[in-house]
This record gives C-alpha cells, structure tokens and sequence, in this order.
C-alpha cells in the first residue's frame, strides 16, 4: 500500500429524522470515545445494525480508494477492545516492505472495501444466542478480545482465547486476499493463495494439521463450507504470533491442539510449508500496531519474553505500547525499536544493561530516545511522558 492506512473519523452529517419504526442507534459519546475515532453507528447502517439489536458504535479503516472496511461494536464491548480489533486490521494490512505479497496492500484493502468487508464486534461470547450474528459481516465476540494489560491478556485466560487475528484474519482473507475453490476468486492475491493452499493440503495430508480422530467431522464441515485453508492459515499465524505459547492443555500443539505447533519456533522446525507462508510473504515478524495497554493494569508490563510471564509469548512481539489510565506502570524494552507513551501515573522504562552502555539523547519534540551500544539486545527505544529510565546500575530521571 503507498502509505499507510488512514483512518477516518466516521461522522455523521445533516441528521434526518428517524421514525418510531426505524432504529436509531444515535445516542451522546464520551469526549473520550470520539477522540478514539469511535463514533455513532452510520445512518445507512443503522437500521440493519441497530440500537434495538444492541449496536452503539462505529469505526473504520479506509482503503487508498477512499472506501471503507467497516468495524461494528454492540454495546458492551469497551472501546479498547474495538480500538485493539482496529488496530488488528490495520495491522494485517500495513505494508511489509521487501516482502513477495506485502510490499503494497493498496490492492488487497480496496478489494476488501469494494466487497463491502464489515467486522461485527458482538457481545459475549459465540455460543448461538447472540441474534447479531446472522447479519452480514465476519463476527468477533466480546469475550474473545483480549486487551493488552487486562486480566485476561495477562494471565492468557483460554476461557476468554484471544481470536481477535484469528477473525480479523478470516475477514482479511475471504474479501481481500481471496480463496480458491469457488466459481469466482474474490481477492486479488491468487498465487499466494495457491501456495496457502498446497501448504494446507500438505499439512493435512502429513497430519500436522487437522490433528486428532475427534476432528474430523469439524474437517468435513470445514470442506464442504470451502474453509480448510482459511482455518489453517488462521492456525499457523496464530501460533506466529505467540497466542498458543502459553496454552497448558497440550505441550506441543496449538490452536486447540488441531495443529502442530505452538510457537513461531516450532512452526519453522514442524511446519516447513506453514514457515514458508510467514517468511517475507505477507505477514509482519512483529505488530506494527500501536497497543494501548489496558487502564487496569499497573506494576511491570513487559516487552521481553519471559517463560514466568505467558503472556509475553505474545508481547515479545509487540513494539510501541501506550499506556492508559493514572496506574503506576513500568515497561521492560525487548530487542525492537520500541516507542513507549506514558500515562497519568508515574512510568519507567526498564533496560538491561548500565547506563555507560546507552546513549541518551532529547528530540526537539520533547521526545526522549535512549539507544543501546550493544547490538541485538535493546534497540533504540523513543520515549513520551515517561519520567525515569532504569538500567542495572542506576536509575535516571527524563
């Protein structure tokens, strides 16, 4: 894609009167949720995704065509959780410089707008008695997003499983990317659909996915719906990304135990084809996302793997965090270039090694950026309201 992804404050202009009969979902928004770019559901969809069914807000990514990619939140979601489904998206379509499929996904996000590509953010959780979840649009339940920082996120709380990528990649994959097998190819990405496709094929074929006699009738399903290769690319980068290192019900497999690996590790030992599909082809090593850490938490968040702490299977990868609320947080940095926001409350960044072994220096935007000497260890790591920094012989005030 030429630049990156905008995106757009969706408001609503020259309300008309709606009638008794007709829905409204128009309703006041904190100061707050519409400086998140979180607005009242659209007229022309407000009847259909309506205050009656429990749909209170709206967002968006907008395609370089100027179309939209449209996310809708019933009422009980909280906004970070829509701004964290958001960022998702953004993320699966920010480009990937240098890569075969992903230096420039202006083609995949407008294909995905021109199929009118909506990702409905519904309470609850997915076990039929949400009415929403008929209407047109890829579901993505409440009790399945885990924001980073919150309970969930910390303790990786499988009773509330992060399917955020998982969903947002179905939606990414059916409308933008385009899947075979059917009487017209919908995306615009069909060799490396093909090459998701043999992989697919391999790994059921090996029984490194699809895994366990228990399964098989899913599998059926999943062949006559035309959805085994989206299920199994789900599977391979969810692991990539970390969301089953911490799972404890099995040692080795991942995604409910249906596929062979856990981790990014294992994936590039037990998965060779699987390894393929993430190297330099379309998805990012790390989240280009900005993460706003949930306003809960307090104590130290950390960017570094840690086998004590499971979540960091998953925040190993991520590389600009902001923090929320008036929490004293502290942030231990990983390897990439980190840029780390503070919040109300007192932070500081945490570093590996003495401060002889950093450089120090203020941007004239009042950014602090402190860049480690030792090659592979702390990055460079740009730093906003944040006031002390804390390296192993020393702490400095910013």
């Amino acid at each position: 894609m030429v630049g990156s992804l905008a995106i757009v404050f969706a408001a609503i202009s020259g309300c008309k009167s709606i009638s008794a009969s007709q829905p409204s979902t128009h309703r006041e928004l904190s100061a707050q949720t519409l400086a998140l770019e979180i607005n009242n559901v659209p007229e022309e969809f407000s009847e259909t995704y309506s205050r009656r069914l429990g749909f209170n807000r709206y967002t968006k990514v907008t395609a370089p065509n100027g179309k939209a990619i449209h996310l809708i939140a019933q009422d009980k979601l909280s906004d970070n959780q829509i701004i964290r489904a958001r960022s998702v998206l953004e993320h699966y379509l920010m480009p990937y410089p240098g890569s075969e499929y992903g230096a420039d996904k202006t083609a995949v996000a407008n294909r995905m707008a021109e199929n009118n590509a909506i990702l409905l953010l519904l309470n609850g959780r997915d076990d039929g008695t949400n009415r929403a979840a008929e209407l047109d649009g890829q579901p993505l339940y409440q009790d399945e997003i885990q924001v980073e920082g919150h309970q969930w996120y910390i303790e990786q709380n499988y009773d509330h499983r992060d399917a955020t990528f998982e969903e947002i990649l179905h939606l990414v994959h059916d409308t933008g990317i385009g899947v075979d097998q059917y009487e017209s190819f919908m995306g615009v990405l069909p060799a490396y659909q093909a090459e998701i496709r043999n992989a697919q094929v391999s790994a059921l074929a090996a029984g490194t996915w699809g895994i366990g006699s228990e399964n098989q009738d899913w599998i059926e399903e999943l062949r006559d719906e035309n959805s085994l290769s989206q299920e199994y690319l789900a599977s391979v980068v969810d692991s990539y990304y970390g969301l089953w290192g911490a799972w404890t019900d099995s040692k080795t497999y991942g995604m409910w135990g249906v596929y062979i690996a856990k981790t990014r590790d294992e994936i590039m030992s037990e998965d060779n084809l699987g390894a393929q599909l993430m190297r330099d082809k379309f998805f990012h090593p790390y989240l280009t996302y900005n993460a706003r850490i949930d306003d809960s938490f307090s104590g130290d968040f950390s960017l570094r793997f840690d086998q004590n702490k499971p979540y960091t299977h998953h925040s190993q990868y991520l590389k600009d965090i902001t923090l929320t609320g008036n929490n004293d947080v502290n942030v231990i940095v990983n390897q990439l270039d980190n840029h780390i926001t503070g919040n109300s409350g007192k932070n500081s960044v945490i570093f590996t090694g003495d401060t002889s072994q950093y450089h120090i220096s203020s941007n004239q935007d009042g950014k602090v950026v402190i860049s480690d000497l030792v090659d592979g260890r702390d990055g460079v790591n740009t730093l906003s309201h944040v006031e002390l920094a804390e390296f192993k012989d020393k702490i400095v005030s910013l």
